[in-house]
């Protein structure tokens, strides 16, 4: 894969140097970026610990921190907010602070307190980040006090923080606040040093080698995946892994086969509805589906639709191979998983009773639906 990447960045700045126009416009891309890399390398750590929080590793962090900088940040008019705190962002801020999603204090205190022996053994016990952090006391001890006396755990308390606003937040003494005040201001600094020296440079940078690619490749290449709408194209096809075909679909049965060859033990052991409920099934019913699809994080929940324009499937993962997708795609291995719309369908009909839900994905009258008519 190197070898490859390595090859295609020597043509494209091969193609550039020998044309002065495009050496003038795209000349400097590939060296704005191994600048903007350099440079970060300095406080790559303190990104890593204090804008991504993988110091501080739980969800109740990142509760305090949105309030923390609610506060902060509802003061300022609407365009000079960081980006998730705009107006437009606040209402799904708002349900997300009041979503009484479960939490598992006991298993929050091992990974705060992971995450905080992993940054005292980085930047070190005399650290001054660190001993303001810590206070004195061990990872564990810290983590414990900080979970078990943050009132964070309640939603409702989240959420009336957030009606409140800045007035609420700002004298709330509440220990992961206050732990999220206490390091704020180094946790923005370099979020905003990341983004004007690296960010901010490689977005140019990648834009200029991106139209020099376009120039010379024209429609031959599709573009990255930027969060717009596209289509992509691929078809159902299976592939060779370890000496062995993988056939391009799997089924219900297969479902309970794969169970039993492992002894239903975990991950394989099933509910036991789809135990109770195997007879009622159609076992040949496909179940999953693979295709070449060239497709990324974030395509999760995309329909899959034929060549008549029927939804046929849902993607929701990719094979082991195209794990480098980020990088490089390789039609060979690389697979797109999609859960067939039959089996969905079969498992909706007769494994959770939702016949109305069929009747309405299938146009179909409810006893339509029940019967498993077409």
């Amino acid at each position: 894969m190197m070898a490859r990447k390595i090859k295609e960045e020597q043509a494209r700045r091969q193609s550039i140097a020998a044309d002065p126009r495009r050496q003038r416009d795209y000349g400097d891309a590939f060296d704005l970026i191994a600048a903007a890399r350099k440079n970060f390398a300095p406080y790559e750590r303190d990104r890593r610990f204090l804008d991504l929080a993988a110091g501080f590793n739980t969800q109740l962090f990142q509760y305090a921190r949105s309030l923390v900088r609610f506060a902060a940040e509802s003061a300022k008019p609407s365009a000079e907010r960081l980006p998730e705190y705009a107006d437009n962002r606040l209402p799904a801020l708002g349900a997300a602070l009041s979503a009484d999603a479960p939490l598992y204090p006991d298993f929050d205190k091992m990974k705060l307190a992971d995450s905080l022996a992993f940054m005292r053994d980085e930047y070190g016990a005399s650290n001054p980040l660190v001993q303001r952090v810590l206070k004195g006391e061990t990872p564990e001890a810290r983590a414990a006090e900080l979970i078990d006396g943050t009132k964070l755990k309640d939603a409702s308390f989240r959420a009336q923080l957030f009606k409140g606003g800045a007035e609420a937040i700002n004298v709330s003494n509440d220990p992961m606040l206050e732990l999220a005040r206490s390091i704020d201001p180094e946790a923005r600094a370099v979020r905003k040093r990341y983004e004007d020296e690296v960010v901010g440079v490689e977005r140019n940078a990648y834009a200029k080698i991106a139209h020099a690619l376009f120039e010379t490749e024209g429609t031959r290449l599709y573009p990255d995946a930027t969060f717009t709408l596209r289509l992509s194209y691929g078809s159902v096809k299976g592939y060779n892994e370890n000496g062995h075909h993988v056939a391009p679909f799997t089924t219900l049965g297969g479902l309970y086969e794969r169970a039993a060859e492992h002894k239903y033990q975990f991950p394989y052991n099933l509910p036991q509805r789809w135990l109770d409920r195997k007879t009622a099934l159609d076992l040949k019913t496909p179940f999953n589906f693979v295709t070449t699809n060239d497709i990324i994080g974030g395509n999760s929940g995309s329909p899959t639709v034929n060549r008549q324009g029927e939804l046929v499937g849902l993607i929701f993962d990719g094979n082991i191979q195209s794990l480098v997708g980020n990088f490089i795609y390789d039609e060979s291995v690389n697979r797109a998983i999609s859960v067939d719309s039959r089996g969905m369908l079969e498992v909706m009909r007769k494994m959770f009773d939702a016949t109305e839900l069929v009747a309405e994905l299938t146009g179909q009258t409810k006893a339509q639906a029940a019967s498993g008519q077409h």
